[in-house]
């Protein structure tokens, strides 16, 4: 079904930039960076928008610009103006939002696209790691001009590297070799390898309540729930989209609920646990998307950017009602 949101959404509409990746501020509630990219990515520059919710929907705060298309953001942990962007000319960026010029820093060591960058969210360490279109999977101390370390075993693209957030030093990586790997930084190597779909895999993420349970989203318009315990199938399988899933993500608020968005143009909650799985479809885009994030202040409010030049700030109906 699609249903109309529990509130207005709050829209901005960026022309001529189109949305990849929407990361909420951990720190600052409403505050959302938004990576883009000009032509849908596949030339010229990119755009790193930080955005505030306004009584009129969102304002600009600050934009940094790159001379190549930037795919994905992520917040630092540890200072509530510092992030990093990743970007197709192979480079990560450090950005500060107090400082109106920028880049901090470049680092420049991946040969081809880099589409994916995520800050660790465990205590004690501050490590960054980058996937890449070049097979690898590098780590990084952000005050460290180059990297700690080089994960190779993929045989294709890199889509997706997320940190576990239970963890210490424990990634997972998605790829276009249709595996969901599980990397132990200190064994600076593989733990698990999860032929995860029989197609291209371009997202995962950590369940927030579970250090055992994480989802993919591939080509093949499925999302599946892995239980590290027993990788043998999944524990969980949610159809609905009609294109790749993009983008998936657990709820921080929840412990049996998602978000994935898709080349369909939707964005759909799920509910894992009930036989009903579907919660809601949303509709509001008119072109791929690509960018999704829950806020982690506030249990109803997500945000998403496509391809279609717009951000929007929402509180789906599903959140919004008791579960």
């Amino acid at each position: 079904m699609s249903a109309v949101c529990g509130g207005p959404a709050r829209t901005l509409r960026v022309p001529g930039r189109h949305g990849y990746a929407a990361e909420f501020s951990p720190y600052l509630p409403g505050r959302l960076a938004c990576a883009t990219a000009q032509h849908y990515g596949i030339a010229g520059c990119g755009t790193l928008l930080i955005l505030d919710p306004d009584e009129s929907g969102l304002r600009l705060f600050r934009s940094f610009d790159w001379n190549d298309g930037l795919f994905d953001v992520t917040w630092s942990e540890n200072n509530e103006h510092v992030l990093i962007t990743c970007s197709g000319d192979g480079s990560l960026q450090l950005w500060d939002t107090a400082k109106a010029a920028g880049p901090l820093q470049v680092y420049k060591e991946h040969t081809q696209e880099v589409y994916s960058v995520d800050w660790s969210q465990t205590r004690g360490e501050q490590l960054v790691v980058s996937g890449s279109w070049d097979q690898t999977v590098k780590l990084w101390d952000p005050t460290v001009g180059k990297s700690l370390c080089t994960f190779r075993g993929h045989e294709s693209i890199i889509y997706s590297t997320i940190w576990s957030p239970h963890i210490p030093g424990c990634f997972a990586s998605a790829s276009g070799d249709q595996t969901l790997r599980i990397w132990d930084v200190k064994a600076a190597g593989v733990r698990i390898v999860i032929p995860a779909h029989q197609a291209e895999i371009l997202s995962c993420d950590w369940c927030k309540y579970s250090e055992n349970l994480l989802v993919t989203g591939a080509v093949d318009c499925s999302l599946r729930g892995w239980d590290l315990r027993n990788v043998r199938q999944p524990v969980f399988e949610l159809l609905g989209h009609t294109y790749a899933i993009r983008r998936v993500k657990f709820s921080p608020f929840h412990a049996s609920v998602l978000a994935s968005c898709s080349y369909d143009f939707t964005v759909r909650f799920w509910n894992f646990s009930k036989p009903d799985f579907l919660l809601e479809t949303v509709e509001h885009h008119t072109e791929f998307t690509c960018g999704l994030d829950f806020s982690l202040q506030s249990p109803t409010q997500v945000a998403d950017c496509s391809w279609d030049e717009t951000i929007n700030i929402y509180d789906p109906a599903c959140l919004t009602v008791p579960a």
